[in-house]
C-alpha cells in the first residue's frame, strides 16, 4: 500500500475516445489512498504468483476522476496497458432505455405472439430484430476494463444499468462502488432450458471471462429498485431480466472477492459456465471471503472446476419464496467452505443450502447457524444434504487452502464483523 497522495491537479480537455474526462494532473484534488492500494499478500487466490496491484502504480495523468458513462468509457478506453486508476463519482447510468436500444422491427407485444406455444428455439424475423436490439443495448451498458486497472468509487458512487466486462484482462482491482440492475431489456427466450423452458438475460454487474488477478472488494451489488420477483411472466416463466451480480467464466483464474454485499438477486455467482472439459481445467480458483448474501436466490456461489475458498461468509437467509440454494457443487469442482454463519428462517431447511450439479465432493468446517433470534447451533450442510438426497457428495475436496490474509474470523463473530466492515461506503477516502 502506498502512502496517501497529496493533493494534485485535475485538468479538463484530455480527449480519450472521442470524450473529455479529467487527468489528474493541474486543479486541487486529493486523491484517496485506497487509490493506490494493492491487494495485500496471502489475500486469497489473486496474491497467487505476481499478485494483484491493479493501477496502484499509474502516473498523473493516468488517474481520471469520471462522472458519467461516456466519461467511465472513455478512461477504461483504448490499448495503453500502462497503469491507471478510474475515480468514479456520482450516480453512473446508461445512456439509453430499452425503447431507444429496441430495433424498428422489435415489440415485446409481437415477440411473444410470434413464438407463444414454440418447442424450438426462436428463429425468424421477430428473433432477428430482437438480437440487434440486443446489440444495441450491449454497445451502451457492457463497459471493458483493461489490464492494470483500478476503479474505485468515490463517496456514494453508483453504476445503474451497466455492466463491467473484465475480458481477457490481466491485474484488475474494483472496490467502493454500488453496482445496481444491469437488466436485459431483450432477454433470449429458449424453450429447451428445463423441463417448461425459460428466459435468460446476457448482463451481469461484472463479468470476469478470461480474467486473471482480479479483486473484487467493498462493493455492494443489487437489482435495485427492479427486482426479479416484481417481473411478470411469459409463456408461463419469469421474465428474467437480470442475469449474474458478478460471475468468473471462460478460465478466468486467480481472483479475490471479500468485503462484498450481495443483496435481493437471484443468480448471484456463477464461478464456470460449461460443463465442457476444456479451458477451464484448471482455472477457476477463487476466494470467496467476509462477504454478505443477504437474500439472494442462488449461486453464493454456484461453482464448476474450480478451487474454491468460501470462508467467513455471512448468508441471511429469510425469504423462503425466492431462496433456492447457496452452494452449488457442479462438474469437477472443489469448494473449501470453512467457517460460514447462515441465518435463516424456519421454513429454510438446512438440506437446502447445498445442491449437487453434477460435483462429487465438498470440504465443509465450522459452520453455525440460527433461526432468527434463536440459539446458534453448529451444523454440517453437506450432511444434512447427504440424509435426504442420492448419491452423497463425498466430504473431502481435494485440496486446502494456503493464500488466506491472516487468521479466519472465527464463526461467532462473522455476522457481527461482516455487518460492520462489507459493502460500498466502508472504506475510508481521505
Amino acid at each position: 500500500m502506498l502512502l496517501r497522495q497529496s493533493a494534485l491537479a485535475v485538468t479538463a480537455g484530455l480527449l480519450l475516445a472521442g470524450v473529455a474526462i479529467t487527468p489528474v494532473s493541474a486543479v486541487s484534488f486529493t486523491v484517496p489512498a485506497i487509490a493506490r492500494d494493492v491487494l495485500p499478500a496471502s489475500d486469497g487466490w489473486a496474491a497467487s504468483g505476481t499478485g494483484t496491484t491493479g493501477g496502484s502504480a499509474a502516473a498523473d495523468d493516468h488517474v481520471y476522476v469520471v462522472r458519467t458513462r461516456d466519461e467511465l468509457a472513455a478512461a477504461l478506453a483504448g490499448t495503453d496497458t500502462a497503469p491507471r486508476i478510474v475515480l468514479v463519482a456520482g450516480t453512473l447510468r446508461r445512456n439509453g432505455d430499452c425503447a431507444t436500444y429496441a430495433d424498428p422491427a422489435y415489440s415485446l407485444d409481437a415477440f411473444l405472439a410470434a413464438y407463444e406455444g414454440t418447442t424450438v428455439k426462436p428463429a425468424g424475423p421477430l428473433e432477428e430484430a430482437r438480437v440487434r436490439s440486443a446489440k444495441n443495448q450491449a454497445a451502451d451498458v457492457q463497459l471493458k476494463v483493461p489490464s492494470n486497472t483500478t476503479i474505485v468509487g468515490l463517496a456514494n458512487a453508483r453504476l445503474i444499468g451497466l455492466n463491467l466486462l473484465v475480458s481477457t484482462a490481466d491485474n484488475v482491482i474494483i472496490r467502493n462502488l454500488r453496482l445496481e440492475d444491469a437488466a436485459d431489456c431483450f432477454p433470449l427466450w429458449d424453450p429447451t432450458d428445463g423441463a417448461a423452458g425459460n428466459w435468460n438475460s446476457a448482463y451481469d454487474l461484472i463479468t470476469l471471462t478470461g480474467g486473471t488477478h482480479v479483486w473484487a472488494d467493498h462493493n455492494t451489488f443489487s437489482d435495485g429498485n427492479n427486482v426479479d420477483s416484481g417481473q411478470p411472466e411469459y409463456f408461463g416463466r419469469p421474465y428474467q431480466v437480470h442475469d449474474g451480480a458478478l460471475d468468473v467464466i471462460r478460465a478466468s483464474d486467480l481472483v479475490t472477492i471479500s468485503y462484498n454485499v450481495f443483496q435481493e438477486h437471484d443468480k448471484t455467482m456463477l464461478i464456470g459456465s460449461t460443463n465442457t472439459v476444456g479451458a477451464d481445467v484448471g482455472k477457476l480458483r477463487v476466494t470467496v471471503h467476509h462477504n454478505k448474501f443477504a437474500n439472494v436466490g442462488q449461486r453464493a456461489p454456484r461453482v464448476r472446476f474450480g478451487q474454491v475458498d468460501v470462508y467467513d461468509n455471512y448468508y441471511y437467509a429469510t425469504d423462503e419464496d425466492t431462496y433456492q440454494y447457496s452452494w452449488g457443487a457442479g462438474v469437477y469442482s472443489a469448494i473449501y467452505a470453512e467457517n460460514n454463519f447462515l441465518l435463516r428462517s424456519a421454513d429454510i431447511g438446512l438440506d437446502e443450502i447445498v445442491y449437487n450439479w453434477g460435483g462429487t465432493a465438498l470440504t465443509e468446517k465450522g459452520t453455525l447457524t440460527r433461526i432468527g433470534t434463536g440459539p446458534v447451533t453448529a451444523v454440517n450442510l453437506l450432511s444434512e444434504y447427504n440424509a435426504t438426497h442420492d448419491p452423497d457428495l463425498g466430504a473431502d475436496a481435494g485440496w486446502t487452502p494456503v493464500l488466506r490474509a491472516g487468521p479466519l474470523t472465527p464463526t461467532a463473530q462473522v455476522p457481527a464483523v461482516v455487518t460492520a466492515q462489507s459493502g460500498a461506503g466502508r472504506l475510508c477516502l481521505r
